[in-house]
């Protein structure tokens, strides 16, 4: 158990899943928490991160740091997706190992199971059948980084912990039109065709100011003898994301199904699995490490003196899919999902939908019955969260930076 005075660092501290972490840590009195931006440390970078544990010395590490994206992304980026991705977890779990981190929690994805696997997908489905083709670079750089976690505990008696969550929604949110996830670029597209519909031009120059489009800010935009132009210029662009006055037209059918959490409630199913699961007890092992182990006298485990390297322990049996899902175990459609960001929005205008354009996999519900066996169930339902990201999104627009 980690004590409140444990030294804590949290790869990706400014991202969606990050900082919703970070946050839940405090919250609950772990104030000697360690960040870096990427600017500060290149996680890519094995040098760097080797001198960056030398320095830290932390005592549990959250690795919350991704290369990530929507479709559009993953299918422009897929070298950059399964290398950086493979980069970042590599050099973080082998330094981790090396500095005798505690604890380690892995953050993944549920991408990572197959296309056509039976739902709701429980962790038994991975590696079962073939990838979902458009984020396959991804998925299997995430599904590399469980078994580091899977394969570190059963060689060398590690405690690392692999969640993988469903889709995410929250404070700090993506909203970047080239490479955002459904939900908040679909709640961005909403609001700014009703701002073109409404004529709320100093809000469409704020917004793009905020987060740009293809280079185009809201320069111009918001001065009273705006040139037609400028105007223009904008409508342009944003038509190439579908964005119309009072229209907007989204990828695919609207028939596939979606699970979602709150970012927040997905930090404190996270947290909670950190500070009280270990490893013997997801595989059902009260005495996993003296059995797999010889423990001294002073009850260290002998990490030289393996019972069986590899977790080729015949007495266990075969120990695999030891990652955690967490969802709320409910779904809706693509089309449901965006009459409920209409609603919120306020937007009355057309959702049209682009069948053209792929839906990707067409149903990714999990199963969450270990989660809830281990103590945790989700608190914000989706119409509930929808309404929370609007607000946010549009507090995220008065607030410099």
């Amino acid at each position: 158990m980690l004590d409140k005075s444990s030294k804590i660092y949290v790869a990706g501290h400014h991202g969606l899943v990050g900082s919703a972490i970070w946050n839940n840590l405090k919250a609950r009195g772990y104030n000697n928490l360690v960040g870096r931006s990427h600017k500060e440390l290149d996680l890519t970078d094995q040098v760097a991160v080797k001198a960056f544990f030398d320095e830290e010395k932390p005592d549990a590490v959250v690795l919350a740091a991704a290369f990530v994206g929507g479709i559009m992304a993953n299918s422009l980026y897929r070298a950059d997706f399964i290398m950086m991705n493979m980069k970042i977890q590599c050099n973080v779990i082998s330094e981790a190992y090396a500095h005798g981190v505690k604890k380690l929690l892995f953050l993944g994805s549920t991408c990572i199971y197959p296309k056509n696997a039976p739902q709701p997908m429980s962790e038994d489905c991975l590696l079962t059948s073939p990838l979902e083709y458009t984020n396959e670079e991804y998925a299997i750089a995430k599904i590399a980084g469980l078994k580091m976690c899977e394969s570190y505990n059963l060689q060398y008696g590690t405690n690392y912990i692999a969640v993988m969550p469903t889709n995410l929604y929250g404070p700090q949110d993506n909203f970047h039109l080239e490479n955002s996830h459904v939900m908040p670029a679909m709640m961005r597209k909403i609001y700014l065709a009703k701002l073109i519909h409404d004529g709320e031009w100093d809000k469409i120059a704020i917004d793009l100011n905020k987060r740009p489009v293809e280079g185009v800010t809201g320069e111009g935009l918001s001065t009273v003898n705006c040139q037609l132009s400028i105007k223009q210029k904008v409508l342009d662009v944003l038509a190439k994301y579908g964005i119309e006055n009072n229209k907007v037209t989204l990828w695919g059918t609207g028939t596939p199904l979606r699970e979602f959490l709150w970012s927040e409630d997905m930090a404190d199913a996270s947290v909670h699995c950190m500070l009280n699961v270990d490893f013997k007890d997801i595989i059902g092992i009260e005495k996993y490490s003296s059995v797999h182990y010889g423990v001294s006298a002073d009850g260290q485990v002998d990490r030289n003196h393996s019972a069986g390297r590899g977790g080729a322990i015949p007495s266990l049996g075969e120990i695999r899919n030891c990652h955690i899902n967490v969802g709320t175990g409910k779904e809706l459609t693509i089309r449901e999902l965006s009459e409920l960001v209409c609603k919120a929005v306020g937007f009355e205008g057309e959702v049209a939908f682009d069948s053209t354009k792929p839906d990707g996999t067409m149903r990714k519900l999990i199963s969450v019955d270990k989660l809830h066996r281990l103590g945790w169930t989700h608190k914000i339902e989706i119409e509930d969260g929808v309404k929370m990201l609007f607000e946010w999104y549009k507090n995220s627009l008065t607030v410099k930076g």
